[in-house]
């Protein structure tokens, strides 16, 4: 949005101009003027790009075409971030990030996920009647860190007493994998870039955010739901979880927007208070979704191992949080922000200064 108030601007001026040549150069037709903003045309748009956190997944109301409809999982909710953001002037929203995918199908390139080819290339086709504003990347957990698979072998260790937190096996090689991750990142956010400036996008047309991810559990939740009834964890995993786990995957993806000169948004703390479960009796209040299981699915072969699919992630709530803080953070000039829960609930961009990104 920090382009977006000289762009409106501009085109204010611009036509004040334009009527003033008019009066005072009568029968004289104006030359060619560049158009201020993004090149080409069609409406002003957000795209969100990347995995589960941006796709919709545990949001809800997914598009058919991505609820496992000829092998297509990439569980494209109409809740999702992208959807509900309110940028002046956008009146166009596209989400092409799909469950589970990891940077290289982000990336130009011709790796797929669900069937789905790269979302670099869905972007370079897209921008041939969008003029993109703003994109919103999310990525990086479902290469090196696998951190859904690794939530789920957390998952599966409550079931057993005697078998040691899955946290304790996990963490002793969790910054490698992090450090593994950064240029997978990286190479994508600059492919972003690359199929921009292929089209005749300046960097000052746009603005690309990197984003970070929220921890979806907190040790701090009642007893009796760490169960089969919300968030079958074990104390010590949730601890890992929520602390040293996300916090080293968030430090990694600042990291890589650094790299990639990109802006990054925070949002290992956007969910403290509202973590699945943390809600008690009244889930209401809580962001995440805890463990959710479509039972119907459970009776259909080609539909039963994603019956679980959605445990854990941003719900719809959760999803308008996250657009409140993006929404903030793009009105900004700021390099950095991180979302956290103001006095009014809700969550809010606390921009960062450059000498602590």
């Amino acid at each position: 949005m920090r382009r977006y108030r000289w762009w409106f601007s501009g085109l204010a001026l611009l036509a004040v101009v334009t009527l003033v040549a008019v009066f005072v150069f009568v029968g004289k037709e104006p030359g060619p003027v560049d158009r201020p903003g993004p090149p080409g045309s069609g409406p002003l748009t957000i795209v969100s790009m990347g995995d589960s956190t941006l796709s919709g997944e545990g949001a809800g109301d997914y598009l058919p075409a991505t609820n496992g409809q000829d092998g297509n999982w990439c569980h494209r909710s109409s809740n999702a971030m992208v959807h509900q953001t309110d940028l002046p002037g956008v009146t166009a929203t596209v989400n092409l990030a799909c469950s589970g995918a990891p940077s290289a199908q982000v990336a130009l390139g011709d790796v797929t996920q669900w069937t789905e080819p790269s979302q670099a290339r869905q972007l370079a086709s897209l921008i041939k009647d969008h003029r993109v504003v703003a994109v919103a990347v999310a990525l990086g957990a479902n290469d090196d860190p696998h951190f859904s698979r690794l939530v789920s072998e957390c998952f599966h260790a409550w079931f057993s007493d005697n078998a040691a937190p899955c946290s304790e096996q996990i963490k002793g090689d969790w910054q490698q994998r992090i450090d593994a991750m950064v240029p997978k990142v990286v190479g994508a956010v600059r492919d972003v870039r690359k199929v921009l400036r292929t089209a005749g996008y300046r960097s000052t047309d746009y603005d690309l955010v990197l984003q970070s991810y929220a921890a979806p559990v907190s040790p701090n939740i009642p007893e009796d739901l760490r169960s089969l009834n919300g968030c079958p964890f074990k104390k010590a995993d949730l601890e890992w979880i929520n602390g040293p786990g996300v916090g080293a995957l968030n430090d990694g993806l600042r990291e890589a927007a650094r790299r990639a000169g990109t802006r990054f948004l925070d949002l290992s703390q956007a969910g403290t208070g509202h973590e699945a479960c943390s809600g008690g009796a009244d889930p209401s209040t809580e962001w995440f979704s805890r463990l959710t299981v479509q039972w119907e699915d459970l009776t259909k072969l080609d539909r039963v191992t994603h019956a679980i699919q959605e445990s854990f992630h941003p719900n719809a709530t959760g999803h308008a949080q996250v657009a409140r803080c993006l929404t903030e953070f793009l009105a900004t000039e700021a390099e950095a922000a991180a979302c956290r829960v103001g006095e009014d609930g809700n969550l809010h961009a606390a921009t960062v200064p450059a000498a602590d990104r």
